[in-house]
């Protein structure tokens, strides 16, 4: 028989501990389950990995940084032994090595949950199963050579583990800008196909950059705020938190030695092709960079702050190859970010819209009552899946439960 249990979190990351924090603190029985250990996404980062935001924007609800070094930039192993103190302190009832396979609507108002460990029934189910589920490739990606080795993000692990040869990572978001800085550094000769991202300087006057946003409101941006739904799936703002945090972006890049290109088109043969739009790119990411520079002079005049300096972008030349003999290359890395997977398991008609992500209210699914989300990128707001703001959306996902459970 299916084991009964009132409230279950799937998910044992920060957005799942945040929401058993507040769960117990609301007085709500639960069980947190998760298909690895506490903070299996983050030890499955590659080796180098660390925050882009410093360690003092850690403000999970009843556990915040308090560590020595609040403006450093803490390393993949760290973080998982922050999250694994977190759940120690506040007691979370932890299931781990349990992967819920499938949810799906059942008798008495309850949910099916088919897990590696049997069949549980549940009258309440917050899904915190993270932000980043299914690597995204772009629609061409098959046309390379299928003996050319190819890897998303998550098989990455160091640039000894690559084979020898050239690099084409595709993507430059966050991690592809940072895996194609750590690659050249490590002597590989890299080229990056470029999109569309926002980029911003570490540091501004002697502020960390996050400090900025975080205290302009941008990061409280509601989802609404976006000009499409599909902004939701743009890429973070470009940072580095490597050698105690420096600016990161196309033209740094550049700069090193890391070849640019525009969008990867496809490839014919050995022969890689890309769009002549890495200009276009660029620009965009300048006006993105506009915007939040706007915002810093506001908030400069609303305090009464000093005005730090703002440079204008520098000039960019937007000449690059259109076309790559892929002969000599070793490896393609694709870290052109994630989609929402919820639908391959989540069997609720009506919980997704057209792009994989729930239809909802303040974390309140729409299309069954019982069922909840936290942790989603863009839930509610601009940090609704980051360390620093996924406590606001578990509290509320939480007095919601709460306020259920009591009526």
């Amino acid at each position: 028989m299916a084991e009964r249990i009132d409230t279950v979190v799937i998910g044992g990351g920060q957005a799942g501990l945040a929401t058993s924090h507040e769960l117990t603190r609301a007085g709500v029985e639960h069980v947190v389950m998760d298909w690895g250990r506490i903070g299996e996404t983050w030890r499955n980062r590659w080796d180098s990995f660390c925050l882009v935001t410093p360690n003092w924007s850690l403000q999970l609800p009843g556990g915040p940084y308090d560590g020595v070094d609040p403006d450093g930039f803490m390393p993949r192993d760290q973080i998982v032994e922050y999250l694994e103190r977190y759940a120690e302190g506040l007691g979370a009832p932890v299931r781990e090595d349990i992967e819920v396979t499938s949810l799906e609507p059942a008798e008495e108002d309850r949910f099916l949950l088919r897990t590696s460990g049997g069949e549980i029934q549940a009258r309440t189910v917050v899904v915190s199963t993270g932000a980043y589920q299914l690597p995204h490739r772009p629609a061409r990606a098959s046309s390379l050579p299928a003996e050319l080795p190819q890897i998303d993000v998550e098989g990455y692990r160091n640039p000894e583990a690559l084979p020898p040869g050239k690099v084409l990572v595709i993507g430059s978001g966050q991690t592809g800008c940072q895996l194609a800085e750590e690659l050249h550094e490590a002597g590989r000769e890299v080229f990056l196909s470029c999109g569309r991202a926002p980029w911003v300087p570490r540091r501004l006057g002697d502020r960390d950059i996050f400090w900025w946003v975080l205290e302009t409101g941008f990061l409280d941006q509601p989802v609404t705020a976006l000009p499409t739904p599909a902004a939701r799936l743009a890429a973070n703002v470009l940072a580095s938190g490597h050698s105690g945090g420096h600016d990161l972006h196309l033209r740094t890049l550049r700069s090193a030695g890391v070849t640019l290109l525009g969008h990867f088109l496809e490839a014919e043969g050995r022969r890689a092709l890309f769009a002549p739009d890495l200009g276009e790119s660029v620009a965009w990411g300048d006006e993105r960079y506009l915007q939040i520079m706007d915002l810093v002079r506001k908030l400069v005049a609303e305090r009464g702050l000093a005005m730090p300096d703002i440079p204008e972008p520098e000039p960019f030349d937007a000449r690059a190859p259109e076309h790559l003999d892929l002969s000599d290359f070793g490896a393609v890395i694709f870290t052109g970010g994630f989609r929402p997977d919820y639908g391959r398991w989540v069997k609720v008609p009506g919980a997704f819209d057209e792009l994989g992500f729930p239809n909802h209210v303040e974390g309140a699914s729409s299309a069954a009552q019982g069922l909840y989300f936290v942790g989603v990128h863009f839930l509610r707001t601009r940090k609704s899946s980051l360390l620093c703001g996924v406590g606001k959306d578990a509290a509320i996902v939480a007095n919601q439960i709460a306020a259920r459970t009591a009526g």
